[in-house]
């Protein structure tokens, strides 16, 4: 059987917190003391385990994440930004994909409050009345990550989703498109859907184009039914010069339709994505964008909810980090920026 601490207690006549503190804080102990729980660890080849330290000092340098879907390649930077700024700060990560089903979410969070977790990174899904109240339970530090609540107190970190979606519309009505379409999320989504589709809006409202504003296919929920949905978009407005989409996942699939129907990209329609995965610079023609500092959104993540932890200072509730266009080929310029 392996030594635990008590049996260091026992050999060295000491209490278990001052061998916790012989390994944590060798300092605040006497040097007699010291030199006996050091002695008993080296005759029991002691090796202190991490969960049980956590348990005394009520901090294991841990942090819980969840993930809704692990195979969308918009995650895997996000998640390289939250592993560099955990092992910076001297955290592990436990990553968890929730398949966006509720009760593999609960019981996750579950596991996190048995592993004790220090904080939980809930990235990008919203948070609903009945998962606020599971992550009140826990009394646990929470950071949003690529999401937010506006009705609940919560620290966020993402963009302005509602902005870049109007820059993106914005290029490409300064590009010389007055006839745009969009596939987007269904409304239903607060962080991807409504406020994308409501960047659409205002940059057609905006430049006198409202008459773009129903040309408008949604997906059904994040199942990517990107060939029903484009060749629903070209049935219903055949006369769109450019296509404005919700991910870089869903523009991908309406370049592959268009290619297969003989549409040219982007002589015949103008193709603009959303997220700036690293697919984007693989397709035909490379994919014109709005990228998402999906790394810094994962980095800065963690540091916020260390602050957190720590009881730092971090004043920012709702963090919104800049975003930009990317551009590429899929996206045609019909006249010159500067014109009239």
């Amino acid at each position: 059987m392996k030594p635990t601490i008590k049996d260091v207690a026992k050999l060295a006549n000491v209490s278990i917190s001052t061998v916790s503190r012989v390994m944590n804080a060798p300092e605040t102990v006497v040097e007699t003391k010291k030199l006996r729980v050091l002695d008993a660890i080296e005759r029991l080849k002691y090796k202190p385990n991490a969960l049980a330290r956590g348990l005394i000092y009520k901090k294991t340098n841990t942090l819980g994440v969840v993930i809704p879907d692990i195979r969308n390649p918009y995650y895997a930077d996000i998640i390289r930004g939250m592993e560099d700024a955990s092992k910076m700060l001297g955290y592990n990560l436990i990553i968890c994909n929730t398949d966006r089903d509720r009760a593999r979410l609960f019981s996750y969070l579950n596991n996190f409050y048995e592993k004790q977790v220090d904080g939980i990174l809930y990235t990008s899904d919203p948070v609903y009345p009945d998962y606020y109240k599971a992550l009140q339970r826990l009394q646990m530090p929470v950071v949003l990550v690529s999401t937010h609540s506006m009705e609940y107190r919560l620290p966020s970190v993402k963009i302005n989703d509602e902005q870049a979606a109007y820059d993106a519309v914005k290029y490409l009505i300064d590009s010389g498109h007055t006839s745009i379409g969009m596939i987007g999320f269904h409304l239903s989504d607060s962080i991807a859907g409504l406020p994308r589709y409501e960047g659409f809006a205002r940059a057609l409202r905006e430049h006198d184009l409202d008459d773009s504003k129903d040309n408008v296919v949604f997906v059904n929920g994040w199942s990517y039914d990107t060939p029903d949905a484009a060749a629903q978009l070209i049935a219903r407005f055949p006369s769109v010069t450019a296509v404005f989409t919700s991910s870089d996942e869903l523009a991908i699939g309406l370049i592959a339709y268009l290619h297969e129907q003989g549409i040219r990209v982007p002589e015949q329609i103008s193709v603009m994505g959303f997220d700036n995965i690293r697919w984007g610079n693989l397709s035909i023609p490379k994919l014109t964008t709005v990228a998402q500092p999906t790394y810094e959104i994962g980095f800065r993540s963690v540091m916020k909810l260390n602050a957190i932890i720590k009881e730092q200072d971090d004043s920012e509730l709702r963090e919104y980090l800049p975003h930009t266009i990317i551009e590429r080929a899929s996206a045609k310029i019909l006249k010159s920026f500067s014109s009239p």
